[in-house]
């Protein structure tokens, strides 16, 4: 396989049909297929007053906490009486259940919207580690379990949840292609984009409010951004040749952008608002995919310079660029995680292309999946876990996999196969 095709960036054209969808929600189902080698067991009773609305709170948290892979959720829904307050909880039944906290509150419906009021309690002592009020929309109730289960995340773990983000992914079923954002679960998907051309690439603005992608509706491949609480659109990079592999700069104000407008493909800084494009690279036939560094002074690249595509970083400043990898014939797509620490990206061996992090500071580098075709990598906000395209069966699915390569899950949809995905920022 050529590695430029590999990589994306050129598709075979075809006749448009742009159409404009609405919400969707798209079914999916969550596997499991590891879990950390030591998972905290927390029980979690139904809130008070939850039954009636339209999204019940704890099986969100349960379900997000359960697919971090790091908790044991005891479900103490079956207790008699089931504790709604710290000090309705039975200690020694708990403990005798193995919990060591225990989660518990009550919802009140009001004219305009749901109250909410929780604790997370240490289960043998009521000792309150959490105690916290909180008002939504009851059109919010399914973001409000997700900030309630990232605050149990961090009180626990000592880390930062990202349950309360959102991931973006190309659904391909069967010559049509949709551009979808949902919760980081998976559910609740909308339909931001659906077309008869290739979506590719899609790429989320540091504040959440708008993805870049590829769309070839004007017969080539042109960089779009697209504000997904108004729906406008923009053609930002609309040159000559192709235009694929946008990134966003940790400001929000340029992007990087592959061109080959003049001549092989070269890594490009232009305005996220559209106008000139500044030449960044000037060293080899192929350089794309970029990726920034968490603070916008670098960024990383894929290159042929060295004789096969391998990972560089050149900073913005000037300079030479540096190359990061060097084992095996086939690194790319790298992204580094919000701290800076690590990078992930996609590395061929004798059994595939797989997802491996790499230390910036030891270069020691560590191959997390073993299935014979991933792609695409991107670590969530907190940086723990990286979500990725692979092979499952005949269909591209979505995965997980912690960046210790201990924790690794699948999302499947029901139907059409799903790619290049994107995990975004945290909701504010």
């Amino acid at each position: 396989m050529n590695w430029i095709k590999r990589i994306r960036c050129s598709c075979v054209l075809a006749g448009v049909a742009l159409l404009l969808m609405g919400p969707v929600r798209a079914d999916v189902a969550i596997e499991i297929v590891g879990v950390g080698s030591q998972q905290y067991p927390i029980a979690i009773t139904p809130l008070r007053g939850e039954v009636g609305l339209t999204q019940p709170l704890t099986p969100v948290i349960s379900n997000d906490l359960n697919l971090s892979g790091l908790f044991r959720v005891i479900n103490a829904g079956d207790m008699s009486p089931v504790p709604y307050a710290p000090a309705e909880i039975n200690p020694q039944a708990l403990t005798g259940r193995g919990a060591q906290t225990v989660l518990v509150g009550q919802v009140e419906p009001g004219a305009n919207d749901v109250r909410i009021r929780f604790w997370l309690l240490e289960a043998a002592t009521r000792r309150e580690l959490i105690s916290y009020e909180m008002h939504a929309q009851p059109q919010q109730l399914r973001r409000a379990a997700h900030q309630i289960a990232d605050m149990i995340y961090e009180k626990i773990t000592g880390e930062p949840g990202a349950f309360n983000s959102r991931i973006a992914y190309v659904l391909k079923t069967g010559s049509r292609y949709e551009l979808q954002v949902a919760d980081s679960d998976g559910f609740g998907a909308q339909t931001i984009l659906g077309s008869k051309e290739p979506i590719l690439s899609p790429k989320w603005s540091p504040d959440g409010a708008n993805l870049a992608y590829v769309s070839f509706e004007r017969k080539k491949a042109v960089v779009f951004t697209h504000n997904l609480a108004s729906g406008r659109r923009k053609a930002v990079a609309a040159f000559s040749g192709n235009n694929s592999a946008p990134a966003w700069s940790p400001d929000g104000k340029t992007l990087a952008v592959a061109l080959t407008k003049d001549g092989g493909t070269q890594v490009y800084l232009i305005n996220a608002e559209g106008g000139a494009a500044r030449r960044f690279t000037f060293v080899g036939d192929i350089n794309t995919e970029p990726s920034w560094t968490p603070d916008g002074s670098a960024l990383l690249f894929t290159s042929d310079r060295g004789g096969s595509p391998q990972i560089y970083r050149q900073a913005l400043a000037g300079g030479d660029a540096e190359r990061l990898t060097f084992s095996g014939a086939y690194n790319a797509s790298a992204k580094l995680s919000p701290d800076g620490r690590m990078i992930t990206f996609v590395s061929k061996t004798t059994g595939g292309y797989h997802i491996a992090v790499m230390d910036i500071s030891t270069r020691q580098i560590m191959a997390l999946t073993d299935s014979p075709d991933d792609d695409s990598p991107s670590f969530s906000p907190n940086g723990r876990m990286i979500l990725y395209e692979t092979l499952d069966g005949r269909r591209r699915t979505l995965a997980i996999v912690s960046n210790d390569g201990r924790v690794k899950q699948r999302i499947k949809t029901v139907s059409g196969e799903v790619r290049q995905p994107a995990w975004g920022p945290l909701l504010k």
